[in-house]
Formats: structure tokens, sequence, C-alpha cells
């Protein structure tokens, strides 16, 4: 929608009936170029109406209308709207999208990490902030309507309580629940009815508005995309279970001619001068140059961004990715190719379920683009091959028999045509029940007005789950009152309060203390533990605020593994023996700074706060890792081999960044750690600028000051130059000359070798350079005093600045150094300090 659809409010009835409000909302409809489809029509009317709704229609078939018009509604009305949905980035994009629908004055939005307008009368969420409103405040919440996308995440093990509760406590609420996939909604029908005393009605459709053709492939993957480009059903989106299988194929298929020249040419054209990074991003630019593209959850999110907007450009023919296709995923889609219809769980391998093939399934055929749209599955890539050699062999029966079938890998779950026609036949399994009772339940809970005793057991005695289940919430929830009791964090009065209170809390929580980083009070009180003098302190307090970040899991990994193949390279030079050894590996881990002092202050923290049991720390440096080792992204990626990982790894950085701005209060931000907080913060802008510009946006989201609407396609911004920050930037520079003095420190000249080859600085050099300072000393110090500002000048000029690294001698004479110049333009141009080497030697 465009920025001349702010109209919407102005249509508006002076007399809010039923069918004032459909005609108006029709009428704009129409003015806007939709035509509504009979289903939408029928929900429109029951809205209007005041009836709750569930939709349960194809993807395509316009639910974000029908929201719209739900919110619209609810405007008329004078009652607040919520929009929910599971992913931050689907909430973000949907606060956008109505703000230009309504102005930027009517929409709000909460995510935990950020709260704008949140006063508005229309908020956008995601599902855990409305169930904590709803927990809080009952049905005395200032909530009129909840309009709940992505339904199905009901079923979540780990997150379903957050669309189960609202359901439960807004019973003044009316409710729109829409999901492409939801299977037999009779119970949720019911049940609504029952609580809120409206009416619900199910809107169903099977007819899309793009129909589907399926197919089961016996051809190779690579002939299989050949035939679909030829045959005019293009985009493809090549569907895979792993990011690492994603991208391999996207190599493999530039095999085929994606593009004529001169859609290669409009693909350049497009790109302009994009900044790809080395490694991932090397790849991906010869990848999209081609006419293909990668899409996964570990990408850049500005590369995602670019295949995004290549192939909404109509400039991408082919897109390798994940099954995350199915949330909030922006990319056009004629064909959709599974390359398999089993996947890992976490657990086993096992086959789809109906409802995870239907929503990526779903996903074929544009509304508006595309006439049909086509699901393609191939077979296994074993059965394929067997097929073709017997297909080769003929009818002889001789040469069928010399046939030598290829087997299935190891551990392979087999799937074949019969699974493939019972998924495309079978409705969406129900929804089940995931209810979950935790200590953020009960206090939120005991901090609403009235009686919490009754408020609480009718949560626990009247919620979805099945009745043995239900007593397993009880038992836990009078565990965890107890330890509050005990802790004193709950008190029992002898006559209740002007609330209405018979128990209540003797400490104070913000809002969203079960939020974003629920450990953060936890990280606030330790800092005080740590000395603020010691030369680690900058590092001990990133040490901490990482020990309250969710884990990057793949980083920590390829630590530990790291970790582990030097321990056995040292026991092997040791002599220790096979056995010994694989028993003392199991004691080698990722690192973590300050394990003891963050376990003891913890411990004794939730004694206080015992909430936090919900929440343990978890110890690791990543952050301070790649600050010792003086290393930029590109070489921090590379260093651990996790490429197909890095948008994790920046989303991790981007967090702790946050976390360190919000956590660490002013008066314990030493100078260090302030310089500390500006390098990681020009660090993650000069990687990918997408999530600070996010931030930024979201405090002016007024589509006029931003001077674009959503529909127009752009590259990505490019960040701002790295020497506008000084501050930041004489921190990157510090690192990169530090960097050299630890591999001097080791005697690395291989690295070093690496390093400054191209500016006459090779292996040969540095060692020769070196040899008269272990001549004289034994050692180069490299802890923290090391890298302070006493052994670091800087000589700033114009365009280049002048800059020495002492060594840190063990007698203290500083009579070494390492000097060199930084040339700052060509700095901004990659987005790091760019430092050439003039002399290494004594002062």
């Amino acid at each position: 929608m465009t920025a001349t659809s702010t109209s919407l409010r102005e249509k508006i009835p002076s007399d809010p009936d039923p069918d004032a409000l459909y005609e108006a909302f029709s009428t704009w409809a129409f003015e806007q170029g939709y035509t509504l489809y009979p289903a939408q029509e029928e929900a429109l009317i029951e809205i209007v109406s005041g009836a709750n709704v569930i939709l349960s229609t194809p993807t395509g078939s316009g639910k974000s209308l029908v929201a719209t018009a739900a919110h619209f509604v609810a405007l008329a009305h004078g009652r607040r709207t919520y929009y929910t949905a599971p992913i931050k980035a689907l909430v973000s994009e949907k606060f956008f999208a109505l703000v230009e629908v309504f102005g930027p004055d009517a929409v709000g939005m909460m995510t935990g990490d950020s709260a704008v307008n949140p006063g508005a009368p229309i908020v956008c969420c995601t599902s855990e902030i409305l169930a904590n409103i709803a927990l809080r405040e009952g049905d005395r919440a200032d909530i009129g309507q909840v309009v709940a996308d992505e339904f199905h995440f009901y079923s979540e093990p780990d997150r379903g309580w957050a669309w189960q509760v609202p359901l439960l406590e807004l019973t003044g609420a009316q409710f729109l629940l829409m999901s492409a996939t939801l299977g037999d909604v009779s119970f949720f029908c019911a049940d609504l009815t029952h609580r809120t005393g409206r009416t619900t009605t199910p809107v169903t459709s099977a007819q899309r508005p793009v129909p589907l053709t399926y197919r089961y492939a016996m051809t190779p993957l690579h002939e299989t995309v050949d035939e679909l480009l030829h045959g005019g059903q293009a985009p493809v989106y090549v569907v895979h279970f792993s990011q690492a299988a994603a991208a391999e194929r996207a190599q493999s298929l530039t095999s085929i001619n994606v593009c004529t020249k001169a859609e290669k040419a409009a693909i350049a054209e497009h790109i302009g001068g994009f900044r790809f990074t080395a490694g991932f991003g090397k790849t991906l630019s010869r990848l999209v140059r081609h006419g293909i593209g990668v899409h996964h959850a570990g990408m850049l999110p500005r590369y995602r961004r670019l295949v995004e907007q290549l192939a909404q450009a109509g400039l991408l023919k082919v897109i390798c990715g994940t099954d995350t296709l199915g949330v909030g995923i922006n990319v056009p889609i004629r064909t959709v190719v599974f390359t398999a219809l089993t996947k890992f769980d976490g657990v086993r391998q096992r086959h789809l379920k109906a409802r995870e093939f239907h929503q990526i399934a779903g996903r074929a055929g544009r509304a508006g683009f595309d006439t049909d749209g086509y699901v393609v599955v191939q077979a296994p890539e074993h059965v394929i091959e067997n097929a073709k050699a017997l297909a080769k062999a003929g009818d002889d029966t001789k040469k069928r028999r010399k046939v030598v079938r290829k087997k299935a890998p190891e551990g392979f779950v087999n799937w074949t045509e019969s699974t493939f026609e019972r998924l495309t036949q079978s409705e969406p399994e129900p929804l089940v029940s995931s209810f979950a009772v935790s200590h953020a339940m009960l206090l939120n809970v005991i901090a609403r007005p009235g009686t919490a005793f009754t408020a609480m057991r009718r949560l626990l005695e009247d919620n979805h789950e099945p009745r043995h289940m239900q007593r397993k919430h009880i038992l836990r929830a009078i565990a965890i009152y107890r330890a509050l009791r005990a802790a004193g964090v709950v008190e029992e009065l002898d006559e209740p309060d002007e609330y209405g209170r018979s128990v209540r809390l003797t400490v104070d929580l913000q809002f969203d203390f079960a939020l974003n980083q629920p450990l953060s009070p936890f990280a606030l009180a330790a800092i005080e533990l740590l000395d603020r003098e010691s030369p680690s302190y900058p590092l001990d307090v990133v040490s901490l605020v990482e020990s309250t970040v969710e884990d990057p899991r793949p980083v920590l990994s390829q630590q530990r593994f790291l970790a582990r193949n030097e321990a056995i390279a040292e026991m092997k030079a040791e002599g220790i023996e096979y056995n010994e050894r694989m028993e003392l590996l199991e004691d080698i881990d990722h690192p973590k700074p300050l394990e003891e002092l963050i376990e003891a202050a913890f411990e004794t923290y939730r004694r206080g706060h015992p909430w936090v049991a919900d929440n343990e720390p978890s110890p690791k440096s990543v952050v301070r890792d790649m600050y010792e080792r003086a290393m930029n992204f590109t070489e921090y990626v590379r260093f651990y081999g996790i490429a197909r990982s890095e948008g994790l790894l920046l989303r991790y950085l981007s967090d702790v960044y946050d976390a360190l701005r919000h956590t660490v209060p002013d008066e314990a931000k030493t100078e260090e750690l302030g310089d500390l907080i500006e390098w990681l913060g020009e660090l993650v802008r000069q990687v990918d600028s997408s999530l600070l510009d996010e931030w930024e946006q979201i405090r002016d989201p007024d589509p006029a000051a931003r001077g674009a609407s959503g529909d127009q396609v752009r590259p990505p911004s490019t960040p701002s130059a790295v020497t506008a920050n000084e501050r930041a930037f004489r921190v990157l520079v510090r690192n990169e000359l530090f960097r050299r003095v630890e591999l001097a420190a080791r005697r690395n000249y291989d690295a070093l070798g690496e390093l400054d080859g191209e500016s006459g600085w090779d292996s040969q050099a540095w060692e020769h350079a070196l040899e008269e300072y272990f001549a004289e000393y034994d050692t180069i110090g490299t802890g923290p005093d090391s890298r302070g500002p006493a052994f670091f000048h800087v000589e700033t000029g114009p365009g280049r600045w002048h800059v020495r690294q002492t060594f840190d001698d063990p007698d203290g004479n500083r009579d070494w150094a390492i000097t060199a110049e930084v040339d700052l333009a060509a700095s901004d141009e990659v987005g790091h300090a760019v430092v050439r080497v003039l002399d290494v030697g004594e002062l």
C-alpha cells in the first residue's frame, strides 16, 4: 500500500453501524484496487457485526486486508486493537504497513526490544507481549480487539502458551484468528463463544485465488529446475531443510543458464555499489549476478533484503532457501520445489506434517501476478538415479539384473510418491494445547487487581489442557508460589488492600521484566562486584552482559571444536594416551570468562529474585573473544568457519551492543568501556546497518518523513563512513595494530605476512624485523595493560593517520614499536580500518 492509503481513517462513518462500516471499508478497498474475494466479504460481514472470526484461508487470499478491516472497525467503535505475530520482523513489517494506512499517530509497536507510541489505538506486538498484558490486567485490560496472525503457532511447544493466554483472559475482546493451516477449528469456535459471549464464525476457503498444480518429479533437480525455467514457471523457490544444503544447491545450479545477458545487466545495474564482504558475500555476489538467490536466517539481514528486492523486481529466477519462507518472508514465488519430504526436528529425522507441507507449498502462486502456482516434490536422489539406470537398461532382463542400485544414505528416512499424495490430500493436523506455567506468569497474575488465588485457579483449571496436564501445572504453580513466599517476594495480607488483593508483591517489576533480556537486572546488580580499577574491567562488564544474552549456538559450537582440536594437539605432544585424551576432552568447552563469579552471583541474586529461575545466565565469550583477538567481523567469521551463520552472529553482536547501552548505568561506564561500546556499535553498523537503521526508522515511521513508499524497490542502504565516528574508528585502528602485536608475540610470521604482504611486509620481512627484538627480550606482553592507551599513539591528519603501537617488553623499556599509516578513504570504502605497516623496530 502506498502513502495515499492514509485516508482510511477519514472513511470512518459518523454512525458506525454494521452496514455503514461494511460499505465504507469495501469502498476504500475498491479505491485501492482491491476486489474482495468471497471469503474476505464473509469475514468482513462477521467482523462489522461484532462476531469473532477464525479465518483459515490459503496463502495469498488476502488475510492482511481482513486484518486491516478489523482494525478499521475497532477504531470506528473507539476500541483499542492489537495485532500480534510470532516474530519481530513480521511485527515490524506490519507496523510500517499500518502506519501507511492509518497514519503514524494511530499505530504503535511493542516487541520487548523497543516500544514506539505504545498508547496508540492500534498496537503491533509479539504474542508474548499481549500474553503478559493479559496475565497482568485480565479482563480489565484496555483491549477491545485482538488480531492474531499465524495462529497455528498455538501448538508450538515452547511458545504456544502465548497464543492461548489471551483467549483465556481477554473475555471482553473481539478476536480475529488467522492462518493458512488451521485444520479443524470447531473447538476454538465453541470455546471463544463461551468465553466472550460473541458468536464465533469460522471462515474457510479451500479455493485459492491462484490455484496450485502438484507433481512428483523423477528427474534430477537441475533438470527439474531447467524444465521449470523454460516452461515459464519462474520464480522458483527450492526448499531445503538446512542452511548448508541451500547454499550448496545454489552453487551447483550455476551450471544452468538461468538469465539472458540483458537480465544479468539489469541485475548488475540494480546491485550498483552494494558492498559484498569477503566470505559468503563474494559467493552471493556471484550467484545473484547469475540470477540465483540464497535466502535463510543465517545470512546477514542486508543480504536477505537484497535477495528479496531483486526477486520483487523480477530479476531472480531461482532462490534456494530453507523452510522458514512460510512466515513473514516477502519473496514472490510462482513455483515451490521440495528437495525432501523429511526434516530433522532437533530430535530425529521425520516426515513433514501436513501443516508444514501446506504452509510451505502455499507460498507458490502470486495473487495479481500469476494465474497458476506450481508445487514440485523431488523423489529421493538415490531413487532417481536407480530409475535412470534401469531405464537405460531398457527391457533387457540381463542388463536390468546387472544394474547396481545405489543405496540410501545411512539414517535416511524414505519418502515416496504415496507420501507426496498423502500430504497433498491431508488437512492440517488439529492444533494441540501447549500451555505452560512460569514464575513470570504467577508474578503477573499476583500484580493484577483482585484476588490472585481466584484468577490463578481459573487460569489453571479452565485452560485448554487435558485434566492430567492441568494437575501437573497446578503442582508447579504451588511450588513456584511457595518459593516466592519463602524469598519474601510476595506476602499474604490480613485484609484485602484497596485493589482487592489478598496477596501482593513486595518488589516493583517493570512492565517488560519477562521480555527482551530478562536477566538484565541481574547483570546490573553483578556489575557492582567488578573492580573498576582493573585493566580488564571493560571486558569483564562485556562478559557479564554476554552471559545474559541468548547463546549463538553455531558460534559456540565452533569455539568448542577449535578448543578441542588445540587441546588434542597439545596432549599428543605431551604423549597422553588416546583413552585419557578422550576423557580430558569432555571437560573442554567454549570460553566462559568469569564463570565462577557469575554462577556465585546468580545463586545469591535468585534468593531474592526467584523468578529469574526461568532464565539462567550462560557465560560465554564472543564479543570479548573478537575484541581480544583484535579481529574484525569478516576475519572472525573466517577464523571460526561460520560463514553460513554470520547473520546469527550479527544479531548476537547487536543484542549485546543494545544490552550494553541500556543495561550498564552511565556511572559504571569508564572511558575505556565507552570506547569498547562505540567500537561494537560501529562494527555492527559497518557490517550491516539495517538493524540499527530499523531502530531509527521505527522511531520516525512517518512515510512522508522517510520520503518513500513501502512499494519502492531499492537496494539496502550503504552504511555511513567508518571514519565519521572518530572515537569508534580509533578503537578499530588500535585493534588492527594490536592484532599484529599478538601475532608477533606468538612469532606467527605466516599470519603477519598474510596481513601485510601486499604492503611489502611478508612473513620473511616480519621475521627479520623481530629477530633483534627477541634477541634482547623473551616475550611481548599481550595482557589488558598492553593494549591500553599508554602503548598506542595517533597523529591525525587529512586523509591519513600516522599511528604507533609500542611493544610491552618485560623490562618496561618500551623502546620497540610498530609504525603504520591508516588510509581514511580506503577505510571508508571497505568499512574497516585499512592499515599499512611502515616500520617495525627500535625507537
